[in-house]
């Protein structure tokens, strides 16, 4: 799980990919979702509704901030996952019927070899595996970074924790450590080409990158055009 083959991969999602991601979630589960958007709740004095965090705590959101930015790096031409603000847009999903799951079936009896097809096979909702797996990776790597946190790691050391992650061998005590990855990188995905309402793809950084204009009603007297390069700031 190299630099390049995360930014590459993303720069090469077709337009129509990109519009499905826009339009609905990317990710099987997210597809399930009843209602993606958090109630909005209000902001203190001085700071920005789309900054407040509706389910994550202070260190949850700064273990989320740190993983995501590594999925999704800045780079001399393109924000990053982090000044997209792929945090806020998880975080309000899971503070919704999603986050809850809703149209998930969490009442077993689950069986984590069994195939795909027979859909989810934890006993938590979404926002309950970001809960429990994201304290558990932190125990993980302080045990073996010698009390520093994952936000504090070097940038090699957190591609390492993801990868062990990626490929289940970080072991965790309640969730499936590859499952829990999915989930985080199916949700950054989301969160960085998802339709800005959501609080992500801030500044359609997302949609700018592949070049993917964005579905403007006030556009809708040139959609019988084609041939020419549409730009909107």
């Amino acid at each position: 799980m190299t630099r390049l083959s995360r930014r590459e991969l993303i720069k090469g999602t077709s337009l129509a990919g990109v519009a499905a991601v826009a339009g609905a979630a990317g990710s099987a589960w997210a597809q399930q979702r009843a209602g993606t958007e958090a109630p909005a709740s209000p902001a203190p004095e001085g700071e920005r509704r789309e900054d407040v965090l509706t389910y994550f705590s202070d260190e949850e959101a700064r273990f989320v901030r740190a993983a995501v930015d590594r999925l999704i790096p800045a780079d001399d031409e393109w924000g990053g996952a982090e000044e997209a603000g792929v945090l806020y847009y998880i975080d309000r999903q899971l503070s919704s019927a999603y986050g809850a799951g809703a149209k998930l079936y969490l009442s077993g009896p689950w069986d984590p070899e069994a195939p795909a097809q027979q859909g989810y096979q934890l006993r938590y909702s979404p926002a309950g595996l970001y809960r429990a797996a994201i304290a558990e990776v932190r125990d993980r790597v302080k045990q073996t970074h010698g009390g520093t946190e994952f936000w504090d790691l070097g940038p090699d050391d957190m591609d390492e924790a993801l990868s062990d992650m990626e490929h289940a061998e970080l072991p965790l005590a309640s969730v499936p450590s590859d499952v829990f990855f999915e989930t985080l990188l199916a949700n950054t995905i989301e969160g960085f080409f998802s339709d800005p309402v959501y609080g992500g793809n801030r500044g359609m950084v997302g949609w700018k990158m592949v070049g993917f204009p964005g579905a403007f009603a006030q556009y809708a007297g040139l959609v019988d055009q084609h041939g020419f390069e549409l730009k909107r700031e």
